[in-house]
């Protein structure tokens, strides 16, 4: 109910301020199961998709919007929950299995699940190693997945900005992958690494971005540290260059600090 009044409201707004396009849509199937693969480049992605296919699409959501505190805290949480998110652990382990099984129950019920193979948003706007969660989620859901690559969205909100830029956003749907060729193969994780690169091809295809073989999350941490040094080396280059003010004027053993030439 939450989800269909959200789509009511939030939905014309974003149509007529941000004008999405879309090509592919017919690779979306009108009923059963399927896994709708997106690369991530911006907060509102979860939004856009939703605005252009008629079914509900449940996605997985950080951990975190479902934890704040205060009122902002609450209504994120409110928000999500109301547009059938779930929630996912970034730690790994037990918490990363929950979500998936919460994902495998979604398609189990015949509808759309979403799921972001990176993990994380895009740090710079490229596509980065997928995760094997999908590989599994494809194999023992049996749905097919179907690549969709957002386009441009991340131009909309860059990190930072406040006030979102109005512009026209685009998303490309891509045609089914079946990967029933490897069923019973759950457990193998070179199998698992081979569905999940397929899939980020498929992405990189559609999408245009330039590829990156690491985690997203792992480039996150290393161009945030090597922001950090590179503040820290300007603050440091910025006190060498000031001057000392308690320090006098040099002395000058032939003008006596007059700063003019001894006679």
């Amino acid at each position: 109910m939450f989800y269909r009044l959200m789509k009511m409201i939030v939905g014309p707004v974003l149509r007529l301020f941000f004008r999405p396009w879309v090509e592919g849509e017919e690779h979306i199937p009108d009923r059963g199961p399927a896994i709708l693969a997106s690369n991530h480049l911006s907060f509102s992605d979860s939004f856009f998709l939703p605005v252009v296919v008629p079914r509900r699409i449940t996605f997985l959501a950080k951990s975190d919007y479902f934890t704040g505190r205060g009122v902002k805290g609450r209504l994120t949480a409110a928000f999500f929950k109301g547009v059938g998110q779930l929630p996912v652990d970034r730690t790994g382990g037990r918490a990363s299995e929950a979500a998936l099984n919460a994902g495998l129950k979604v398609l189990h019920e015949e509808h759309l699940f979403g799921i972001y193979p990176e993990g994380t948003r895009s740090p710079d706007g490229r596509l980065y190693r997928g995760k094997t969660g999908i590989a599994r989620l494809a194999l023992e859901s049996h749905a097919p997945v179907i690549p969709v690559a957002m386009i441009d969205t991340e131009k909309i909100q860059p990190p930072g900005k406040i006030v979102p830029k109005v512009m026209r956003v685009g998303i490309k749907v891509g045609e089914p992958l079946d990967f029933s060729r490897y069923e019973g193969m759950e457990d193998d994780r070179f199998i698992l690494r081979a569905i999940t690169d397929e899939i980020m091809y498929a992405l990189m295809e559609l999408s245009g971005q330039e590829y990156v073989d690491v985690y997203a999350a792992d480039a996150k941490k290393r161009i945030d540290e090597a922001r950090k040094q590179a503040a820290k080396a300007a603050d440091e280059t910025a006190d060498a260059a000031e001057p000392d003010a308690g320090a006098g004027p040099a002395p000058n053993d032939e003008s006596g600090g007059s700063g003019r030439p001894a006679a």
